[in-house]
């Protein structure tokens, strides 16, 4: 039997266990806006794809225990908070369609190893979120199996079917009926009737319990592929009102601190699901594309655009890379200076920084389009390169000996990207990452301060201000394949940058005094300029 097609297997008959166990252009003058005032720009997030993180008991999948005996890793690394991709059962690899919403796929552990991963990770004083996708059903999901044909059944109500008799299960996203999987196997689902009054009580529950702070409950959720209207269906519409709004209500109620990240569903500035849809924070997409594209002008756009747009008290999560896109590194060409300038980009600017598992070693990996299945996403959710080898004790390769992912794979045996090769290395990307998630940690205007785009006075730098009434710091990034000499006018700069600056990423000498600060920058150069002999501490 193929590996997959067992494990699909093993996941179906022990879904009942799981359940049992658990329930535009750059501006010619300078451009200012205001943070957003959110605590949670204190915060790193570090996100996790489950499977492919750490495995504990050397079954090559990936498993909460594992990510627990790696939390010395992650704090050294800077990261205050985890953000773990779906944990609950789920006949898919990436758990993202629910055999059921409440308890712990096999794989992983059970209630007891997610309680204890909470419990831990608490105890370092970090926070850790779940990852929540509520829409959708799989055809092993007790409310499937019990109403399919039976529309009487005390589930009849809770998905949506087309036609008479419950015999119709209603298409899901892009008209999908089944979900094709990697392993060959087509898996049926079904939409969640989010209307429905016991669907409405039930989930309002489960939010709730799992943020009941009883000391081993989590800090926030993920809120996947969030929508007013899901998918377009008019049956599902006004979700924002009708549905978010008590479940989130029922779990604000329990944990008033809870963090809630909405994955706005058009990848856009998500004000709408800032607003009507209640949460505190959603991801930066066009900023990401910015950043992407190295573009100083769009990126300069983005910045200027996101936190216009972004409402007072709301916050947004940078990033450069996640579980459904190509890897930033490969994206890069695997080339470290422009890897650095991401890292500098994600950590620096204002929001809330989220760092995708294995993003702070360089990980390659590249979206596929060969494959009508979610298996075009494992390459950009390989297993973490532990050591220089891919298949270390340890190591979470659950797709091993599978198939072209696994022989075509990007992360290759002693290529220089791994948390050991890296570890000892000063010029290596896991210390750049560390060097820049530490100077956020000490400075508060880069968590905290405001952010106002500067002129740089050379075509392809970047002039970026962070500043607190108390402290300010400027970074510069040259995004061309030539050097460059920044010259940003001193009387742009805030009395806290006058006299001699140094840069805080090399620890070159003092800048010279003049009517412009003169900063050289090499091709694809960083520089984080702030006054000699001042901390920026703060609250």
């Amino acid at each position: 039997m193929n590996p997959g097609t067992a494990r699909l297997t093993r996941t179906l008959a022990l879904s009942a266990l799981a359940l049992a166990l658990a329930a535009p252009r750059a501006p010619a003058q300078d451009t200012t806006a205001s943070a957003a005032d959110w605590a949670a720009r204190n915060e790193v997030v570090y996100q996790i794809f489950v499977r492919s993180f750490r495995d504990s008991n050397g079954d090559r999948i990936g498993d909460l225990r594992g990510i627990q005996e790696e939390l010395p890793y992650l704090q050294r690394l800077g990261v205050t908070s985890l953000l773990l991709t779906p944990v609950n059962p789920s006949p898919t690899y990436h758990n993202y369609f629910a055999s059921a919403f409440y308890g712990v796929d096999p794989d992983y552990g059970d209630a007891r190893a997610l309680h204890a991963l909470v419990a831990a990770v608490h105890a370092r004083g970090m926070k850790i979120c779940l990852d929540e996708e509520t829409q959708y059903a799989t055809f092993d999901n007790p409310w499937f199996v019990k109403a399919l044909g039976h529309p009487l059944s005390p589930y009849g109500h809770y998905l949506l079917y087309d036609g008479p008799g419950n015999t119709d299960p209603s298409p899901i996203i892009y008209g999908l009926k089944a979900l094709p999987t990697w392993t060959g196997v087509n898996i049926p689902v079904a939409p969640v009737n989010l209307h429905d009054p016991a669907v409405l009580r039930y989930f309002e529950g489960l939010f709730a319990s799992l943020a009941s702070r009883r000391g081993d409950d989590v800090d926030g959720f993920r809120l996947d592929h969030m929508q007013d209207e899901l998918d377009g269906n008019p049956r599902l519409a006004h979700l924002f009102d009708d549905f978010w709004a008590p479940v989130l209500a029922a779990a604000r109620a329990v944990h008033p601190g809870l963090e809630v990240f909405a994955e706005q569903a058009d990848w856009g500035f998500g004000e709408d699901w800032l607003t009507r849809g209640r949460a505190d924070l959603v991801f930066a997409f066009p900023l990401e594309r910015a950043i992407g594209s190295l573009n100083r002008d769009s990126i300069a756009a983005a910045i200027r655009q996101t936190l216009a747009r972004t409402p007072p008290g709301k916050g947004q999560l940078i990033f450069i890379e996640n579980h459904d896109m190509s890897r930033f590194a490969s994206r890069m060409g695997g080339d470290l200076r422009k890897e650095k300038v991401g890292a500098a980009l994600d950590v620096l600017l204002a929001g809330t920084p989220l760092i995708y598992y294995g993003q702070e070693i360089g990980m390659l990996g590249e979206q596929s389009h060969a494959w009508s299945s979610d298996a075009n996403d494992i390459p950009d959710r390989e297993a973490m390169k532990w050591t220089a080898k891919v298949a270390c004790r340890g190591c979470a390769v659950w797709y091993q000996d599978t198939g072209p992912w696994w022989t075509n794979r990007f992360n290759r045996d002693d290529d220089g990207i791994s948390v050991a090769e890296e570890q000892g290395d000063p010029n290596s990307l896991l210390s750049f990452y560390r060097t820049v998630l530490a100077l956020r940690r000490e400075r508060a205007e880069i968590r905290l301060g405001d952010e106002r785009v500067l002129a740089a006075g050379a075509p392809g730098v970047l002039a970026v201000l962070r500043a607190t009434p108390a402290a300010a710091s400027l970074l510069l990034v040259n995004l061309s394949d030539s050097a460059a000499t920044a010259a940003v006018p001193r009387d742009s700069l805030p009395a806290t940058l006058s006299g001699p600056l140094v840069d805080l990423l090399s620890g070159g000498p003092p800048s010279a005094s003049g009517a412009a600060l003169g900063v050289a920058l090499p091709p694809w150069g960083i520089a984080l300029m702030a006054r000699a002999g001042a901390s920026g501490r703060g609250r």
